[in-house]
């Protein structure tokens, strides 16, 4: 297929990207900025690895015009809307209608151009989060777990609507908590970073009940649903599930793991938790075939332990 991706720049969209291209699918990937315009490392570098496989377009946000033109001058078989506004947002101050109408800025025009191109029609993926309310399974009503979470969901709204206007096939991929290399500094990160300075990290939310995945797992999912959507109708989702346990339990499970790649003694501690400020659980609910993937558990735990042993044993 010939795929326009958006939002190439972030953990997953760069391992999407490069898995796509893997599969053997054409992928023109747009940037808001050029690649040395990025200040932040990290994101540099998930950009230049998106870019060794696909064809970048630059200053190029979705619905501008100049992403307009790109979809209006060529023909696509997918478009991936992997982008979203997350400017601050870990914040209740999170701007929720300005995210809104970023993340759908000129969608009508965009699907209609799309409808009317030459062939069959393309299909649309849009990136969903299971911390959008109403989303995944768990506790406490499915409520979303941030202002954030509520304009994912909006978004995917909007998307829905529009999608069924236009009569194209509309696909929505949840994401739970994935990790591994090039990830932003979240939780494992944290803990690799404390056991490489000889620290003993903390957990200080054990007890709750999250679904956390292996990105090289997760982005091999992501591709198998870009690959059947194209040919369906209508809605369709798919929520891939990874290790679904406490967060103390995947701690102790990722210290294991990284102990015997790394010959540290990857120790934690296990806070007692007081504070349930967010659902106790909160989970995907689609178990994904690893085997029928070609994904393998021990090479993905060791290309982890490579990736944070070449940050910090340089």
């Amino acid at each position: 297929m010939k795929i326009l991706f958006t939002g190439g720049s972030s953990f997953t969209g760069c391992w999407f990207i490069s898995e796509l291209a893997k599969a053997g699918h054409e992928v023109v990937a747009t940037f808001r900025q050029r690649p040395e315009a990025y200040t932040d490392t990290l994101r540099r570098r998930r950009v230049e690895h998106a870019l060794e496989h696909s064809t970048g377009v630059f200053d190029c946000s979705f619905g501008d015009p100049a992403f307009v033109d790109l979809v209006r001058n060529d023909n696509w078989d997918l478009l991936c809307h992997h982008a979203a506004d997350a400017t601050n947002y870990k914040s209740e101050d999170f701007d929720i209608e300005a995210a809104l109408a970023s993340n759908t800025r000129n969608v009508a025009t965009v699907l209609a151009d799309l409808k009317k191109q030459k062939g069959s029609p393309p299909a649309v993926l849009l990136t969903g989060s299971v911390f959008e309310n109403d989303e995944g399974a768990g506790s406490e009503g499915l409520p979303a777990f941030s202002p954030y979470g509520l304009s994912k969901s909006l978004t995917y709204q909007v998307f829905r609507y529009r999608a069924q206007r236009a009569g194209l096939a509309l696909g929505k991929f949840v994401i739970a908590n994935p990790f591994g290399p090039l990830e932003e500094p979240r939780f494992t990160a944290y803990l690799m970073k404390n056991w490489f300075a000889g620290q003993i990290p903390s957990v200080n939310t054990p007890v709750y009940v999250r679904d956390n995945i292996h990105i090289s797992l997760l982005a091999k999912a992501y591709v198998q649903f870009a690959g059947q959507l194209r040919a369906q109708s209508g809605l369709h989702a798919l929520r891939p599930s990874g290790y679904v346990e406490s967060q103390g339990a995947f701690a102790q499970r990722f210290a294991a793991e990284m102990r015997k790649r790394l010959d540290l003694p990857c120790e934690l501690e296990l806070k007692r938790q007081t504070e349930f400020n967010e659902a106790r659980v909160r989970i995907n609910t689609d178990q994904i075939d690893s085997a029928l993937l070609g994904w393998d558990e021990e090479s993905s735990w060791a290309a982890i332990a490579d990736y944070y042993a070449g940050i910090y044993r340089r």
